[in-house]
């Protein structure tokens, strides 16, 4: 299954670069100054310009678990939203990663966009499983668009590799 209707929209899962994404807005697996390093952070700055990382950064720092919106430079996306799952210290926790994605969708809907695209936020440099990511994001945005009120309805996970794919597939499917 690679997508799943619920309330006022639907769930999309897919295999690829969250980069070339044309969602209104792009998740950033970022650290709470917003400095954009390696890994999904290292991509979005790549293709889409410092310009990015200069207006993410003059917006921090932020607190753990909180998220801020960005233009989308160079990128398919017109907005990057920078979610923090983890400090400098790099550590990150299912519980920070609930909270940046609670947050990021929060910052969505206060932007009035109505697409999203996160990736496994947590499971790179932050080591987290990615099958306990994929459940606790899933669940959280299902739940989300059970909600009455919002102008988002897609909510994409746009996954790097297969076997993370199949992770949140699998969650996808028992929720």
């Amino acid at each position: 299954m690679n997508e799943k209707r619920v309330g006022r929209g639907c769930v999309v899962l897919r295999q690829g670069d969250i980069t070339e994404s044309g969602a209104d807005a792009i998740v950033n697996a970022a650290n709470n100054h917003l400095w954009m390093g390696a890994g999904v952070a290292g991509a979005i700055k790549r293709k889409g310009g410092g310009a990015i990382e200069a207006e993410a950064v003059s917006k921090g720092p932020i607190r753990v678990g909180d998220a801020v919106i960005t233009g989308g430079g160079e990128l398919p996306a017109r907005h990057v939203i920078h979610a923090a799952g983890m400090g400098t210290d790099l550590r990150t926790s299912l519980e920070l990663v609930e909270a940046c994605t609670r947050a990021s969708l929060e910052v969505a809907e206060e932007n009035s966009l109505g697409s999203i695209a996160f990736p496994a936020i947590g499971t790179g440099v932050g080591g987290l499983d990615v099958k306990m990511v994929a459940s606790r994001m899933i669940e959280i945005s299902l739940a989300h668009l059970q909600t009455p009120a919002g102008m988002l309805t897609r909510i994409e996970f746009i996954l790097f590799s297969e076997s993370d794919l199949a992770a949140f597939q699998d969650a996808l499917e028992t929720l």
